[in-house]
């Protein structure tokens, strides 16, 4: 079974994708900051992190900083809110991520796109 990261401090978006990702038959750790998601990705063997950009603690560029410095090949797909800074994205995009998921997003959107990403 395909274990997913997904770091989002928004409970509904997290539950959404949850119960999304958890129909299409992944295992989903749910962790709602960067200090969780940082233990996450240092604790677990994941086939893909979803994380948003703004996090408390530490945001979703430096999750995605240090996962590349000890993941480098787990693919990463960043959700973002419409309006926050495109310049974030491209670093994002310049750190090696996978995807770009706009919010608001379909759940079933991201589930093509996860499904697409691990095959």
């Amino acid at each position: 079974m395909k274990k997913i990261l997904l770091i989002e401090d928004d409970l509904l978006i997290s539950s959404l994708v949850e119960f999304r990702l958890n129909k299409e038959g992944y295992e989903t750790i749910l962790v709602k900051d960067g200090n969780e998601g940082i233990h996450a990705i240092n604790t677990y063997n994941l086939d893909l992190i979803i994380t948003d950009v703004m996090i408390p603690f530490k945001n979703g560029i430096e999750v995605i900083h240090h996962a590349r410095k000890e993941k480098p090949n787990t693919p990463i797909i960043v959700l973002s809110s419409l309006g926050e800074e495109e310049a974030v994205v491209l670093e994002a995009f310049n750190l090696g991520v996978s995807d770009f998921i706009p919010k608001p997003f379909n759940p079933n959107e991201l589930a093509i796109r996860v499904k697409r990403i691990l095959q």
